[in-house]
């Protein structure tokens, strides 16, 4: 299916001269195009909201490098989804396993830019929205040092872990659009320690840990100081535990008005979800702010400065697309067991593509100390001269 949103046509030119002209890019229907309804994946958000009239930051900020708009890419309802499917705007193909899901909630820039409909596309990311269709879809992506961007024009869901990220086939062009949009060009310099995650490649899948030895190797040659290390002491599902209670929290408060004035339709699942965050009990909203706070301290001392951490982006490729709710859940569950440090703790984080289980993409992750996003970009360049 098209990744783009169904009823929809849009083209606006980047600025000649700029240094990402020639470029095309695709922007998840979060962000607001001026002129354009901003439709979030659900039916009656465009409806019962104004149409924008001036751009988001980030879709302004590429248009000014020369990057040429040409698109509104489909998105999980209201960003409420991780695996790419939204049951009134489709699912989008992924192309590098059809029959699979793209991962979400950035499934349709994830597509688009995997399809090579366009050079580099906007996601969102609060839980792993662009993570997850990085790997799902053999692609970079990121998850900026959060607060490092203006989210002005962009849909929030959850504030305290929200950000802009971006897709891109291959890690040149990955560096021209980070270095764009981070407005830090990439250093030369590698990372000076190499951290193994043990505990997040105990929890993968075992053909998905063997399938990233030879990246993992590969960048274990890149960076000799290395040492395995466990992530989350307390246990990577207690961690899931705290970011799968103040997510759904902040979703409810930022959706609440509009819930309340208009009465909404939703799929059930995103329902569900909503109705979880409005009726979360005071005891786990504190439990799981303290395991946030602690999250923050062990990354912080666990990634000072010229450090990464590797880890599996996903605990396995894409499932297949159309499974009953009661198969989705578990594998929910799982993929968040990887993903809720980034909304916890914020540190930026990319996918890196390279390695595959029967066929299917599944990507290697690097996270590093809070701003040092333009080391991690440059590692991603660093590896890819070495494949």
């Amino acid at each position: 299916m098209s990744p783009f949103v169904p009823g929809t046509s849009i083209r606006i030119e980047g600025r000649a001269g700029g240094p990402l002209s020639g470029l095309t890019f695709a922007a998840k229907d979060l962000f607001d195009v001026a002129g354009h309804p901003t439709g979030g994946g659900n039916p009656d958000w465009a409806r019962q909201n104004p149409i924008p009239d001036r751009h988001a930051w980030a879709v302004q900020a590429l248009l000014d490098a020369g990057c040429t708009l040409i698109g509104k890419t489909i998105t999980d309802e209201v960003s409420l989804g991780i695996l790419g499917e939204n049951a009134f705007e489709g699912t989008p193909l992924n192309p590098a396993a059809p029959g699979h899901v793209p991962g979400g909630s950035s499934s349709g820039s994830a597509s688009a830019v995997a399809q090579g409909l366009c050079d580099t596309a906007l996601g969102t990311d609060t839980g792993g929205s662009v993570r997850v269709p990085a790997s799902f879809c053999g692609l970079y992506g990121i998850r900026p040092t959060h607060g490092r961007l203006d989210l002005t024009g962009m849909l929030p869901q959850a504030p305290t872990s929200d950000t802009t990220g971006w897709f891109a086939r291959d890690a040149a062009t990955f560096a021209r659009v980070s270095a764009v949009l981070l407005g830090e060009e990439t250093p030369p310099a590698r990372p000076t320690r190499l951290i193994v995650a043990t505990d997040a490649f105990g929890i993968a899948d075992a053909e998905t840990a063997e399938a990233l030895q030879p990246m993992l190797a590969r960048l274990k040659r890149l960076v000799p100081d290395w040492r395995e290390e466990v992530m989350a002491p307390p246990g990577l599902a207690a961690w899931s535990r705290a970011q799968r209670t103040l997510q759904p929290v902040e979703a409810w408060e930022t959706f609440r008005p509009w819930v309340e004035r208009d009465n909404p339709r939703f799929a059930f699942n995103v329902a569900r979800g909503l109705v979880l965050g409005a009726t979360m009990p005071e005891a786990e909203r504190g439990w799981a702010a303290l395991t946030r706070r602690e999250a923050r301290g062990r990354l912080r001392g666990l990634l000072p400065p010229g450090t990464v951490l590797a880890l599996p982006t996903t605990p396995f490729p894409a499932p297949k697309a159309g499974l009953p709710l009661a198969e989705l859940e578990p594998i929910r569950a799982l993929i968040n067991l990887l993903c809720a440090q980034g909304g916890l703790a914020g540190h930026p984080q990319v996918s890196i593509p390279g390695a595959t289980v029967g066929g299917h993409p599944v990507g290697l992750s690097l996270i590093a100390a809070r701003g040092a996003d333009a080391l991690l970009v440059g590692t991603c360049l660093a590896l890819a001269e070495t494949a």
